[in-house]
């Protein structure tokens, strides 16, 4: 079996290759999906978070609290934290990165379990990361930075500042590109991307 590391920096379309992919066969795991899920009540990774970001010091990231309850985590405010603060970011991934690692183990061995030739990792910081060294190839999406900037302010609550620094966060496109095994194109329209994929796909599918 052949795992696929799908990348690319914000607003490049690295969602809609991951719904293609998975439109031609290919089981995606996303990495943002399984945080969302870690930060909700009940989740395996919840009790470390609280431990983490206690209400007394935190008390702006959550939305409701309870006399000897936690509370519930605000998904938007931590965020904020972590992107205003370089240690409350490295705080919060380095209570969520090992079990979302976990998580894409045990997709990866289900799926090989279920006698897939390919798998795909969709993961926004591959190459930051160093996830691209649990991967056998890579895909970055890309397109032009003016089409990546229209798109990211149309997002909700996106603004200049905090597009500047998810963007001084991630590693530049260029060098996404020039790591990459494979670059797909998402400004030249659908169409041609998915053609692209396919072409990638069938190409591993005779290695797998």
């Amino acid at each position: 079996m052949i795992i696929i590391g799908l990348t690319g920096s914000i607003a490049m379309g690295k969602s809609t290759a991951a719904a293609a992919l998975e439109r031609l066969g290919v089981p995606v795991h996303d990495a943002d999906a399984e945080v969302h899920t870690l930060l909700k009540p009940g989740s395996e990774a919840y009790p470390a978070l609280i431990a983490a970001f206690p209400y007394f010091s935190y008390p702006f990231i959550y939305t409701r609290s309870k006399r000897g309850g936690a509370g519930i985590i605000d998904r938007g405010a931590l965020g904020r934290l972590a992107f205003s603060k370089d240690k409350e970011r490295e705080k919060l991934e380095s209570v969520l990165h090992p079990y979302v690692r976990a998580a894409q183990n045990r997709f990866v061995r289900a799926e090989e379990k279920a006698g897939r030739a390919l798998v795909a990792l969709d993961i926004p910081l591959l190459f930051e990361t160093g996830a691209d060294s649990r991967v056998d190839v890579t895909i970055t999406v890309t397109a032009p930075s003016f089409l990546q900037e229209a798109r990211a302010m149309k997002r909700p609550g996106m603004s200049v500042s905090k597009l500047a620094a998810i963007l001084r966060r991630q590693m530049p496109d260029g060098e996404k590109r020039a790591r990459a095994d494979y670059i797909v194109h998402s400004g030249l329209g659908r169409a041609y991307m998915v053609k692209e994929l396919k072409a990638i796909v069938k190409e591993l599918e005779r290695h797998a």
